[in-house]
């Protein structure tokens, strides 16, 4: 499907799970892998949201619109699954750097850490001779939009969560159990009102 280097890609991919935000249930719903009940949505062993070899595509032609660095690539696919869904670091960094091993992309080092990935002549023949698989998994990933659009969560609530991590990682210094304790019962009181619909 993807071409000589498919067996290459499904190696390393297949070590990378991709997950959906949240965990879901039956009837359609994704499982703990990424998929959508037993088989998956996308196929792939385990049932995951992208098959061997699909993140790589999807990479490649975000990159192809316009250079991007990695958080940007994860925030756009999740920006096309309507925010239900994005995939890990642990799954898209390493797929970037063997997709600049094959010399598909380049990175263009800037400041501190982050790298500019930007397409190359190859990737884009790449890209030309895979366009077919490309287009089938730009449908799935639409149809998967759809029924994620169902149960989405609003852009509102997904700023409040992000605000909850950044406040999380800025804490400064160290945890004393009591701390821990404490702001454990908060974010579980939290939960259950909203499991509860707040009436709890």
């Amino acid at each position: 499907m993807f071409g000589r280097h498919h067996d290459h890609w499904g190696r390393h991919e297949g070590r990378h799970d991709c997950s959906p935000r949240g965990r879901w249930g039956r009837g359609g719903r994704a499982d703990d892998e990424g998929g959508f009940g037993r088989g998956g949505f996308f196929g792939g062993r385990g049932g995951r949201m992208f098959g061997h070899g699909d993140l790589r595509l999807v990479l490649l032609a975000l990159i192809a619109e316009k250079p991007r660095h990695g958080y940007d690539l994860i925030r756009a696919i999740e920006e096309k699954f309507g925010g239900a869904y994005a995939p890990s670091p642990g799954a898209v960094y390493p797929t970037l750097t063997l997709l600049e091993e094959q010399d598909y992309i380049v990175a263009e080092a800037q400041s501190g850490t982050k790298k500019l990935y930007q397409i190359t002549e190859t990737g884009t023949a790449f890209l030309e001779e895979n366009a077919v698989a490309l287009k089938g998994i730009q449908s799935r990933m639409d149809l998967a939009a759809q029924a994620f659009s169902i149960h989405s969560t609003p852009e509102t609530v997904r700023e409040a969560v992000r605000t909850l991590k950044q406040a999380l990682h800025m804490r400064r210094g160290p945890w004393s159990p009591e701390e821990a304790e404490r702001v454990r019962k908060l974010i579980e009181a939290t939960a259950r009102q909203i499991v509860g619909g707040g009436d709890h």
